[in-house]
Protein backbone atom coordinates (compact mmCIF):
# COMPACT_ATOMS: atom_id res chain seq x y z
CA UNK A 1 0.00 0.00 0.00
CA UNK A 2 1.25 3.54 -0.74
CA UNK A 3 2.71 5.40 2.21
CA UNK A 4 0.73 8.66 2.46
CA UNK A 5 3.67 10.25 4.26
CA UNK A 6 6.25 9.83 1.50
CA UNK A 7 6.66 10.74 -2.17
CA UNK A 8 9.37 9.79 -4.64
CA UNK A 9 10.57 10.83 -8.09
CA UNK A 10 12.00 8.34 -10.57
CA UNK A 11 13.59 9.45 -13.83
CA UNK A 12 13.32 7.04 -16.74
CA UNK A 13 10.46 5.40 -14.89
CA UNK A 14 8.11 4.62 -17.76
CA UNK A 15 9.53 1.19 -18.53
CA UNK A 16 12.15 -1.45 -17.79
CA UNK A 17 14.16 -1.06 -14.59
CA UNK A 18 12.65 2.36 -13.90
CA UNK A 19 9.12 0.98 -14.05
CA UNK A 20 10.03 -1.83 -11.67
CA UNK A 21 11.37 0.75 -9.22
CA UNK A 22 8.17 2.79 -9.50
CA UNK A 23 6.06 -0.30 -8.81
CA UNK A 24 8.21 -1.29 -5.83
CA UNK A 25 8.29 2.01 -3.93
CA UNK A 26 5.78 2.25 -1.07
CA UNK A 27 4.89 5.92 -1.49
CA UNK A 28 3.44 8.17 -4.18
CA UNK A 29 5.70 8.32 -7.24
CA UNK A 30 6.14 10.99 -9.91
CA UNK A 31 7.73 9.68 -13.10
CA UNK A 32 9.98 11.70 -15.40
CA UNK A 33 10.52 10.13 -18.80
CA UNK A 34 10.99 11.24 -22.39
CA UNK A 35 7.76 9.53 -23.41
CA UNK A 36 6.02 12.40 -21.66
CA UNK A 37 8.00 14.95 -23.65
CA UNK A 38 9.94 15.88 -20.54
CA UNK A 39 13.71 16.15 -20.14
CA UNK A 40 14.98 15.08 -16.73
CA UNK A 41 18.10 17.20 -17.32
CA UNK A 42 15.98 20.37 -17.44
CA UNK A 43 15.98 21.94 -13.97
CA UNK A 44 12.57 23.53 -14.52
CA UNK A 45 11.06 20.16 -15.41
CA UNK A 46 12.72 18.50 -12.42
CA UNK A 47 11.52 21.25 -10.06
CA UNK A 48 7.98 20.90 -11.43
CA UNK A 49 8.12 17.16 -10.66
CA UNK A 50 8.94 18.00 -7.03
CA UNK A 51 6.04 20.45 -6.89
CA UNK A 52 3.71 17.73 -8.12
CA UNK A 53 5.04 15.24 -5.60
CA UNK A 54 4.69 17.70 -2.74
CA UNK A 55 0.98 18.15 -3.45
CA UNK A 56 0.39 14.63 -2.10
CA UNK A 57 3.27 14.01 0.33
CA UNK A 58 6.70 15.32 1.31
CA UNK A 59 9.45 14.31 -1.10
CA UNK A 60 11.46 11.53 0.55
CA UNK A 61 13.58 10.22 -2.29
CA UNK A 62 14.87 10.78 -5.81
CA UNK A 63 16.07 8.05 -8.18
CA UNK A 64 18.32 9.01 -11.09
CA UNK A 65 17.64 6.09 -13.43
CA UNK A 66 17.38 7.79 -16.83
CA UNK A 67 20.35 7.23 -19.15
CA UNK A 68 21.49 7.74 -22.72
CA UNK A 69 22.64 4.56 -24.45
CA UNK A 70 24.75 5.33 -27.49
CA UNK A 71 28.16 3.87 -28.28
CA UNK A 72 30.97 5.95 -29.76
CA UNK A 73 34.69 5.66 -30.44
CA UNK A 74 37.01 8.34 -29.11
CA UNK A 75 39.20 8.37 -32.24
CA UNK A 76 36.31 8.95 -34.62
CA UNK A 77 34.43 12.16 -35.39
CA UNK A 78 31.60 11.49 -32.96
CA UNK A 79 30.07 13.66 -30.21
CA UNK A 80 31.78 11.76 -27.39
CA UNK A 81 31.85 14.68 -24.97
CA UNK A 82 28.22 15.50 -25.69
CA UNK A 83 27.19 11.92 -24.95
CA UNK A 84 29.12 11.90 -21.67
CA UNK A 85 27.57 15.23 -20.70
CA UNK A 86 24.06 14.13 -21.66
CA UNK A 87 24.30 11.09 -19.39
CA UNK A 88 25.89 12.89 -16.46
CA UNK A 89 23.61 15.93 -16.71
CA UNK A 90 20.56 13.77 -15.98
CA UNK A 91 21.97 12.80 -12.58
CA UNK A 92 23.56 16.14 -11.73
CA UNK A 93 20.27 17.92 -12.32
CA UNK A 94 18.33 15.41 -10.27
CA UNK A 95 20.75 15.67 -7.35
CA UNK A 96 20.89 19.45 -7.59
CA UNK A 97 17.15 20.00 -7.60
CA UNK A 98 16.44 17.44 -4.88
CA UNK A 99 19.19 18.77 -2.58
CA UNK A 100 18.07 22.36 -3.10
CA UNK A 101 14.50 21.41 -2.23
CA UNK A 102 15.42 19.56 0.96
CA UNK A 103 17.72 22.35 2.12
CA UNK A 104 14.94 24.88 1.59
CA UNK A 105 12.42 22.65 3.37
CA UNK A 106 14.78 22.05 6.27
CA UNK A 107 14.57 18.27 6.09
CA UNK A 108 16.59 15.36 4.73
CA UNK A 109 15.99 12.84 1.98
CA UNK A 110 17.63 10.07 0.00
CA UNK A 111 19.02 9.91 -3.54
CA UNK A 112 19.83 6.73 -5.44
CA UNK A 113 21.85 6.95 -8.64
CA UNK A 114 21.73 4.02 -11.06
CA UNK A 115 25.24 3.18 -12.19
CA UNK A 116 26.77 0.19 -13.98
CA UNK A 117 29.56 -2.36 -13.69
CA UNK A 118 31.03 -0.44 -16.62
CA UNK A 119 32.10 2.33 -14.25
CA UNK A 120 34.93 -0.03 -13.23
CA UNK A 121 35.16 -2.44 -16.18
CA UNK A 122 34.22 -0.74 -19.47
CA UNK A 123 32.87 -2.63 -22.45
CA UNK A 124 34.70 -1.87 -25.68
CA UNK A 125 32.98 0.76 -27.81
CA UNK A 126 30.89 2.13 -24.94
CA UNK A 127 33.34 4.81 -23.77
CA UNK A 128 30.80 7.64 -23.24
CA UNK A 129 28.58 5.45 -21.07
CA UNK A 130 31.47 4.05 -19.02
CA UNK A 131 32.98 7.49 -18.40
CA UNK A 132 29.63 8.99 -17.41
CA UNK A 133 28.92 6.15 -14.97
CA UNK A 134 32.37 6.51 -13.37
CA UNK A 135 31.65 10.22 -12.89
CA UNK A 136 28.20 9.35 -11.53
CA UNK A 137 29.79 7.28 -8.78
CA UNK A 138 32.07 10.19 -7.91
CA UNK A 139 29.03 12.45 -7.81
CA UNK A 140 27.35 10.01 -5.44
CA UNK A 141 30.20 10.15 -2.95
CA UNK A 142 30.59 13.93 -3.18
CA UNK A 143 26.88 14.61 -2.60
CA UNK A 144 26.93 12.27 0.40
CA UNK A 145 29.90 14.16 1.89
CA UNK A 146 28.65 17.67 1.14
CA UNK A 147 25.06 17.25 2.30
CA UNK A 148 25.20 14.46 4.87
CA UNK A 149 25.22 17.03 7.71
CA UNK A 150 21.79 18.14 6.46
CA UNK A 151 20.32 14.64 6.67
CA UNK A 152 20.65 13.97 2.92
CA UNK A 153 21.94 10.55 1.93
CA UNK A 154 23.19 9.60 -1.53
CA UNK A 155 24.00 6.10 -2.77
CA UNK A 156 24.34 4.28 -6.06
CA UNK A 157 23.57 0.83 -7.41
CA UNK A 158 26.04 -0.55 -9.97
CA UNK A 159 24.13 -2.94 -12.20
CA UNK A 160 25.26 -6.00 -14.07
CA UNK A 161 23.24 -7.33 -17.00
CA UNK A 162 19.52 -6.99 -16.31
CA UNK A 163 16.71 -8.55 -18.32
CA UNK A 164 15.22 -6.18 -20.89
CA UNK A 165 12.98 -6.57 -23.95
CA UNK A 166 16.20 -6.50 -26.01
CA UNK A 167 17.73 -9.44 -24.16
CA UNK A 168 14.41 -11.30 -24.08
CA UNK A 169 14.27 -11.09 -27.87
CA UNK A 170 17.76 -12.61 -28.21
CA UNK A 171 18.05 -15.81 -26.14
CA UNK A 172 21.57 -16.41 -27.45
CA UNK A 173 22.64 -13.03 -26.02
CA UNK A 174 21.04 -13.83 -22.68
CA UNK A 175 22.94 -17.13 -22.51
CA UNK A 176 26.26 -15.41 -23.24
CA UNK A 177 25.58 -12.69 -20.68
CA UNK A 178 24.64 -15.29 -18.08
CA UNK A 179 28.13 -16.79 -18.42
CA UNK A 180 29.61 -13.48 -17.24
CA UNK A 181 27.78 -13.67 -13.90
CA UNK A 182 28.83 -16.11 -11.16
CA UNK A 183 25.16 -16.69 -10.34
CA UNK A 184 24.78 -18.10 -13.86
CA UNK A 185 22.00 -15.78 -14.93
CA UNK A 186 21.23 -12.14 -15.55
CA UNK A 187 19.24 -10.11 -13.06
CA UNK A 188 15.65 -8.95 -13.08
CA UNK A 189 14.36 -5.38 -12.84
CA UNK A 190 12.53 -6.38 -9.67
CA UNK A 191 15.80 -7.40 -8.00
CA UNK A 192 17.23 -3.97 -8.76
CA UNK A 193 14.08 -2.31 -7.46
CA UNK A 194 14.34 -4.18 -4.15
CA UNK A 195 17.81 -2.76 -3.49
CA UNK A 196 16.83 0.75 -4.56
CA UNK A 197 13.81 0.67 -2.24
CA UNK A 198 15.98 -0.40 0.68
CA UNK A 199 18.42 2.47 0.05
CA UNK A 200 15.54 4.96 -0.04
CA UNK A 201 14.23 3.74 3.31
CA UNK A 202 15.53 5.58 6.39
CA UNK A 203 18.94 4.24 7.32
CA UNK A 204 22.65 4.79 7.93
CA UNK A 205 24.03 3.93 4.47
CA UNK A 206 25.41 6.88 2.50
CA UNK A 207 28.13 7.42 -0.07
CA UNK A 208 28.06 3.74 -1.03
CA UNK A 209 28.08 2.09 -4.45
CA UNK A 210 26.23 -1.21 -4.10
CA UNK A 211 26.89 -3.86 -6.79
CA UNK A 212 23.65 -5.39 -8.02
CA UNK A 213 25.37 -7.50 -10.62
CA UNK A 214 25.22 -11.16 -9.65
CA UNK A 215 28.97 -11.02 -9.04
CA UNK A 216 29.86 -9.90 -12.56
CA UNK A 217 32.27 -7.22 -11.36
CA UNK A 218 34.34 -9.71 -9.36
CA UNK A 219 34.47 -12.55 -11.88
CA UNK A 220 37.75 -12.99 -13.73
CA UNK A 221 37.48 -15.45 -16.62
CA UNK A 222 40.66 -17.46 -17.01
CA UNK A 223 41.61 -20.36 -19.31
CA UNK A 224 42.92 -22.26 -16.27
CA UNK A 225 39.68 -21.92 -14.32
CA UNK A 226 38.34 -25.29 -13.16
CA UNK A 227 34.79 -26.53 -12.98
CA UNK A 228 33.35 -27.64 -9.66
Amino acid sequence: MPDPERAFIVTGGAGGIGRAIVDRLPGHVVVLDVVNGEDAADEAVAADAIARAETVAPLAGWVNNAAVFRDAWLHEDEPVLDLITANLALAVTGCRVAVRHWLHAGRGGAIVNVSSHQALRPVRGALPYAVAKAALEGLTRAVAVDYGPHGIRCNAVALGSIATPRSDARPELTAELARLHPLGRIGTPQEVADVVASLLAPGFVSGAVIPVDGGRSVLGHDPEAREL
